[in-house]
């Protein structure tokens, strides 16, 4: 199911300049000047399954434009040397999400690119073990369910968009996708622990328009359980 938000219309930065505390999560980048984030293995790594060419265009260039187009926006405004969940988060909510669309784009997709990178691995796929396969085979009903919803949220996001693995602070899994830069961290009391990429250029090379062939295999192949269950556990405490 889309997850739909609440959008309201104030002004954040002028909030700030007025002295209204900044919160959020810390994000998965470094402080100051926001940096491009590599994936933690060589871009030819996911091969057979990813090949080097799409990591080097998804990577090296679409996710890149974010990161330099949300430098130039942040530049000189009280949003420069914050996180990538502060600059999102304070955006959405500070009710400032009409007035900063593209700055909110921009954080959100940096964001959710590097949480994908590293969602993955060589030699990925298989299934999880301990609290996170109990989790799954409670809320899921059996693995084989989570597969198939998961990736029924893969292709039942129309045009570009999201696919999520998601908890909340009872440990309760949910599945759902978000349109073009949307973040499940905007629903306070949800944390993703997994995430698939569905906007074309994360597949056109490899697979064309075979969507679903694309999301079977980066489930089959590529997903980094042990990545997943680390994010599981911590999202409990």
């Amino acid at each position: 199911m889309a997850l739909f938000m609440k959008v309201q219309a104030s002004s954040l930065i002028a909030g700030l300049r007025r002295g209204r505390p900044v919160s959020g999560r810390r994000a998965l980048v470094t402080m100051g000047k926001v940096e491009l984030k590599a994936p933690p293995y060589p871009l030819d790594a996911l091969e057979p399954h990813m090949s080097k060419r799409t990591l080097e265009l998804h990577w090296g260039k679409h996710h890149r434009a974010h990161v330099d187009n949300l430098n130039k926006q942040i530049e000189g405004t009280p949003l420069a040397g914050k996180s990538l969940e502060e600059i999102f988060l304070n955006i959405y909510r500070g009710g400032a999400y009409r007035n900063n669309i593209p700055v909110f784009h921009n954080a959100a997709q940096a964001w959710n690119h590097t949480f994908f990178w590293e969602s993955m691995k060589p030699n990925g796929g298989g299934a999880p073990t301990g609290m996170l396969a109990e989790a799954i085979a409670r809320d899921f009903r059996g693995f084989d369910n989570f597969k198939a919803y998961f990736r029924h949220a893969g292709m039942n996001q129309f045009g570009s968009g999201w696919a999520w693995l998601n908890t909340n602070e009872s440990g309760k899994l949910m599945i759902f996708n978000t349109p073009d830069a949307m973040n499940p961290l905007v629903e306070t009391k949800l944390r993703p622990i997994l995430t698939v990429d569905v906007w074309e250029h994360a597949y056109y090379i490899d697979f064309q328009n075979r969507r679903e062939d694309y999301l079977n295999t980066f489930i089959e192949k590529l997903i980094d359980w042990d990545v997943v269950a680390k994010r599981y556990a911590a999202a409990q405490q």
